[in-house]
């Protein structure tokens, strides 16, 4: 059978290099359309937890990973041998920037060359993980053609962007998909594997546009809400609430997307994934201003939030050393377990370098391992405290960053001696002690 022949009857065998946030969903999804799914990360406590049934993802529930399992469709490896016999490869693995915001892509290129040791005729290799405009085509199309192959004819491939939210309630079929070939053949065939199990699939004309894309998404975001909080530190010098203003603005019915302020904008992608494209900049001689100021913003967050803090228990005649400081909240958003880029990390690691005896309370997070660059070789474990409203009496400030689902901020207010609000949680502007962004 050709490449068209076997995705549509789906008999094409999938293999999905790297089985975190992005892989799993999508390892479930295509397992349930019928494809076989061959799971690969070289993590060994992944593999085992999978094969067992037991999800580590939050948006993968275990009764989901578990029902595929039976099915036999689905199976996790902690070697590559299976991409000799996949029909079709998905790299979902990490691109994080290094401590000077430039792009590491050493999991991309490690990735590839195992893929180019087992590349054969008619096979479809696509990559999801995000990156800068130019990856595809530069990167890791001379590698696969270093065979003899030629894309296009012998093998195809192409980029497609991950969307994932996690703690988004939406289906994984009903987000639409971008995708990008290298060539008008390479893109044919991947919008018509992706078609399989995404309802709507949006063809663009080169991988690079692909690329950019989901670039353009997270730069409009990182852009919007450090602008809002900005306009959140502006509104704060004249005495006003920047909270009301938004609801306010909010009732405009064109023309104003609401952003709200927060302590730093999280997660794998809104605070990374811009400087892909400061980066791809620099080397065409473009100097992205918006951007550069938008990552400088969000990085100055947890700095001003501090400020804050060690303001307010100032008002109350308390040094940050030995004040008792609870910190509500240690994932990036709200209704999740995700840390990565949580401005928590920021702001325990400043309140313990300042000799504060800190706590969290995080439902979702149980325990949690802060190193950062300013507390220099020292690393601290924390577990999450059990909460009740009679705990919050014995601190001398809370700290909201995360506003989880499902608890009475108005008791925590009550019972709180001092409050830090940076997500508006508490609605009631009744409370003295409460400051907000």
């Amino acid at each position: 059978m050709d490449m068209r022949q076997l995705i549509e009857n789906k008999k094409a065998k999938v293999a999905i290099i790297g089985m975190g946030y992005v892989g799993l969903p999508h390892a479930v999804s295509l397992a349930r359309a019928g494809f076989q799914v061959y799971g690969i990360d070289i993590q060994k406590k992944r593999v085992d937890s999978l094969n067992r049934g037991r999800s580590y993802i939050g948006d993968v529930k275990g009764h989901e990973l578990k029902k595929v399992l039976k099915t036999k469709k689905f199976k996790s490896f902690n070697n590559f041998d299976k991409l000799k016999v996949a029909d079709i490869i998905i790299i979902c693995v990490p691109t994080p920037l290094d401590k000077n915001k430039l792009p590491d892509m050493s999991y991309i290129q490690n990735t590839v060359q195992e893929i180019k040791q087992r590349l054969h005729k008619n096979q479809l290799i696509i990559l999801e993980s995000t990156t800068y405009p130019g990856t595809t085509e530069e990167i890791i199309l001379p590698q696969l053609q270093d065979k003899g192959l030629k894309v296009g004819r012998d093998f195809y491939l192409a980029f497609a962007p991950e969307r994932i939210d996690p703690g988004n309630k939406m289906p994984f079929s009903k987000i639409p998909k971008v995708v990008g070939g290298i060539t008008k053949e390479c893109t044919k065939i991947a919008t018509l594997f992706y078609g399989q199990f995404i309802e709507k699939v949006f063809p663009v004309s080169s991988a690079r546009t692909a690329e950019m894309t989901k670039i353009v998404e997270n730069t409009f975001r990182l852009i919007n809400i450090s602008a809002i909080n900005e306009l959140s530190l502006f509104c704060g010098k004249m005495g006003i609430d920047i909270w009301e203003v938004i609801e306010a603005a909010s009732t405009k019915p064109y023309g104003f997307m609401p952003f709200y302020p927060s302590p730093k904008a999280g997660g794998h992608c809104i605070p990374l994934d811009p400087f892909y494209l400061s980066f791809k900049g620099r080397e065409h001689g473009f100097w992205s201003r918006f951007i550069e100021l938008a990552g400088e913003i969000n990085e100055q967050m947890p700095h001003i939030v501090m400020t804050q803090a060690i303001w307010v228990l100032n008002l109350k005649e308390k040094p940050v050393r030995n004040s008792k400081v609870l910190v509500w909240g240690v994932s990036y958003k709200k209704d999740i377990p995700d840390t990565r880029e949580s401005a928590a990390f920021d702001i325990l690691a400043d309140l313990t370098r300042k000799g504060a005896r800190v706590d969290y309370f995080d439902p979702f997070v149980p325990q949690l391992k802060i190193k950062h660059r300013i507390l220099k070789n020292k690393a601290i474990s924390l577990r999450s405290i059990r909460y009740s409203s009679q705990s919050l009496k014995k601190y001398d400030l809370v700290m909201i960053l995360t506003d989880h689902s499902g608890f009475d901020y108005e008791k925590v207010a009550r019972n709180s001696k001092l409050v830090v609000d940076t997500r508006n949680a508490i609605k009631s502007r009744k409370h003295k002690h409460v400051f907000r962004l």
